[in-house]
């Protein structure tokens, strides 16, 4: 199978187009060896099946990312049939710098100048016969967002993979041209492939280059000697990419024209439309609000029981419930009008799976008390265990699904990249820069991704700081959690907007971790603050096909999780649940707290006293929290398992007649819990060490003297903050201890930069 890899820079528009042409069939891996996202597919619109490559975005091919160095080892070691190299044309000479390198490679090459609607839109055009001509290479103008005249570019690129070719160079005729001829002639003579890109790159002092061809270098050097730039001096590569530019410069300005006829500036080119937004969304002042703004809209449509605040237009009965707008007696009943208020689409979605799921265990368990006459234990393992805890989990998948999508939404629009770019000003005061929020926004959906994401960092201070912070950006994995507890607190509270509850713990995630990346920067992670670099994408709307691919990309781990680990965990603990420390009984649902995982968290409970669910939740009960909480470190999802398969007892029954907010809410009137408390437990299970999967990735991800102090973090962090919600509003005078506690940190942080400034002065003087 012919192999064509997609090449460009970030935000180009490349993703689009490898999910427009490969749909369904794309999969995602790692590169052997490193950890960032291999994305592979295959087109079958030609004649043969072609298999499509989707390279990391990068800027250029030198050696400064992992993504640069996968991208320039594919080309040059698996030399695939044709490169497609996407440009963005709204951007065109900034995206060709990368072209001119791509061009001296020995491979088979087209260019996609994409984003043609958006120059349509400006009353401009391309003139992309020109352009084939002066880059010595097919040019095609498609719009992957539009899905137009892809079929003419892949019959094209096709067709260009027939024959081979030579690198070429833009550098000809240059004041290094005598230099580089002399270079690739040496390369030559030793039959090396490749030999223009090789001589380029040694000349630039390219690392990667010295490493592999040393015996060249001599040559090179005695040939720089007499040589030296009036602006730059002895530095190769800013003089070679100075050329570059220069190039682009005097050859691009003709190509990009009005309609009218006349020739336009390509550094004029602009889409006015998101200049006019941006001057909104990216203000100083309102940009943040605004994004604020916009998390709340995003949960009240995906949490929010009273949708729209619309309870109040209803009639209401003296317990201000809704009443005659409920359809009962219909199948309808409670899905889009409850007592609660209107449901809203990711509440109504929930409703829906929830009756499924409902019917699938009362299909079940009818079943099997046909079928399994005097071992009771079988409808408890397989309805209480198995099934409570992973319909408990799948509940909230339709509200997962809603989230993801919306992100997708903000990320495809590039609203996402403008918010990097707004938090650069506020990352840079804490010692981070923007870059750092692509990793932590990606926390949202999944931390392994996100961690696997920092590779993409300056150096490794940043990236450490990052992966501490990014199991605080609550994932899909904590949020059946967060939104379970929120639920239960609303109740509590008489509030109907559990959302916001929902929302105010995504913040409370947000602010402590900007206030550790603070202080991890002032102390262990000491450093300068990495430049911050970024392209802003045009806004544009969305490609459904896009989004449907990302979202099922995102939710599949969820699903393959709840039917593997989660699966897995159920049994386990339904087991412990009902066994005791004998070995020999399988204990009935009333006499549980006797069990294996009652006297395991009746001995945990004294520690997590400060946090509001532990010693002081005296009861037959008590422990269930803290069960939850160590069970939740396998994987979160446990905790709504723990909480399902457990409520059992507490109904003296099964759970096949009650939902999870039902069980949520017999745990805790069985135990007691505080208001407080409760909310406490949500904060700590939010910023406490988080699932196997992700310590894992952390700890091949860190520097290897760093990860038990990360993991030491993640307990500290999350005990501190959660003893904080619980302690300070029950006892009030505890916000004293905690001011001494933060005014000592503060003290000693100042003591600490004042000895290490002393010391690192008195090194350099000896030096």
């Amino acid at each position: 199978m012919k192999r064509f890899a997609l090449a460009g820079n970030p935000n180009c528009g490349k993703t689009t187009l490898f999910n427009s042409l490969t749909g369904s069939t794309a999969y995602v891996g790692n590169w052997p060896g490193v950890t960032v996202d291999k994305k592979e597919g295959t087109y079958k619109k030609l004649e043969e099946p072609i298999s499509i490559i989707d390279l990391p975005g990068i800027y250029s091919l030198s050696p400064y990312s992992p993504e640069e160095v996968i991208s320039r080892n594919y080309i040059l070691d698996e030399k695939p049939d044709c490169v497609i190299n996407i440009v963005d044309g709204t951007n065109l000479e900034r995206n060709l710098y990368l072209t001119t390198q791509l061009l001296e490679m020995d491979v088979p090459m087209i260019l996609a100048i994409n984003m043609a609607d958006l120059i349509a839109k400006n009353n401009q055009s391309i003139d992309t016969n020109k352009l084939s001509k002066i880059l010595d290479i097919p040019v095609v103008e498609i719009s992957a967002l539009k899905e137009s005249n892809l079929e003419d570019l892949m019959k094209k690129a096709y067709e260009t993979s027939k024959h081979p070719r030579k690198g070429k160079t833009i550098l000809k005729g240059c004041k290094l041209d005598s230099l580089i001829n002399k270079v690739n002639n040496e390369y030559l003579s030793e039959e090396i492939s490749n030999p223009l890109f090789h001589a380029i790159k040694l000349i630039e002092n390219d690392e990667i280059e010295i490493q592999l061809h040393k015996n060249i270098l001599p040559l090179v050097t005695e040939s720089k000697k007499d040589f030296n730039d009036e602006i730059f001096g002895s530095d190769f590569e800013a003089i070679i990419a100075d050329e570059r530019y220069k190039f682009l410069s005097k050859n691009i300005a003709n190509i990009i024209v009005k309609n009218d006829g006349s020739n336009q500036d390509p550094n004029q080119l602009k889409t006015t439309l998101s200049d006019k937004i941006d001057k909104v969304l990216t203000n100083r002042i309102w940009g943040i609000p605004i994004f604020i703004a916009v998390l709340f809209v995003i949960f009240h449509l995906t949490f929010a029981t009273n949708f729209l605040y619309l309870k109040n237009i209803f009639p209401l009965n003296e317990d201000g419930e809704i009443i005659n707008v409920t359809l009962q007696g219909t199948p309808w009943e409670g899905l889009i009008v409850s007592a609660d208020g209107v449901a809203s689409p990711g509440v109504f979605l929930q409703t829906c799976l929830v009756g499924f799921t409902d019917w699938i265990t009362d299909l079940t368990k009818t079943g099997l008390e046909s079928i399994q006459g005097d071992q009771v234990w079988v409808s408890g393992l397989i309805c209480d265990g198995i099934l409570a805890g992973i319909f408990s989990v799948l509940s909230f998948l339709p509200q997962i699904c809603l989230l993801f999508l919306f992100f997708a939404i903000l990320e495809d629009t590039g609203y996402m990249a403008r918010i990097a770019f707004i938090l650069d000003r506020i990352f840079r005061r804490f010692g981070l820069s923007g870059r750092a929020f692509m990793p932590m926004i990606m926390g949202f959906g999944c931390s392994i991704p996100a961690m696997i994401n920092t590779r993409t960092l300056a150096d490794d201070n940043e990236r450490t700081t990052t992966i501490r912070v990014i199991p605080f950006f609550a994932c899909g994995a904590k949020l059946p959690v967060l939104t379970a507890v929120a639920g239960q607190i609303a109740i509590m509270c008489n509030i109907n907007n559990p959302d916001l509850f929902t929302l105010a713990c995504f913040l409370v995630g947000i602010v402590t971790a900007l206030i550790t990346v603070i202080i991890m920067k002032a102390t262990v992670n000491r450093g300068a603050v990495p430049p911050f670099v970024m392209e802003l994408p045009s806004y544009h709307l969305p490609q459904l096909k896009a989004l449907g691919i990302h979202v099922w990309d995102k939710i599949k781990h969820f699903v393959k999780k709840a039917f593997t680990v989660i699966l897995a965990s159920n049994i386990l603990i339904w087991f412990i649940s009902h066994v005791n420390l004998s070995w020999n009984a399988f204990l009935p649902d009333e006499e549980i707290s006797n069990s294996i995982a009652a006297t395991i968290g009746k001995l945990l409970q004294p520690i997590f006293t400060p946090l509001g669910f532990g010693s002081n939740l005296a009861g037959e009960f008590g422990w269930i929290f803290v069960v939850a909480t160590i069970c939740g470190l396998i994987a979160k999802e446990n905790v709504l398992s723990i909480f399902s398969a457990l409520s059992a007892a507490i109904a003296g029954g099964t759970m096949d007649d009650y939902t999870t907010s039902q069980a949520m809410e017999m745990i805790v009137d069985a135990t007691n819990i505080t208001t407080y408390a409760l909310f406490a437990f949500a904060i700590f299970n939010l910023l406490t060490i988080p699932c196997f999967a992700a310590v894992a990735t952390a700890k091949a991800e860190l520097p290897k003297n760093k990860f038990k102090g990360t993991i030491l973090f993640w307990l500290v962090s999350s005990f501190f903050v959660g003893s904080m919600f619980y302690l300070i509003p029950t006892y009030w005078w505890t916000c004293f201890i905690y001011l001494a506690i933060i005014g000592s940190g503060i003290g000693g942080i100042i003591y600490y930069n004042k000895y290490q400034d002393k010391k690192n002065n008195t090194l350099k003087g000896t030096d």
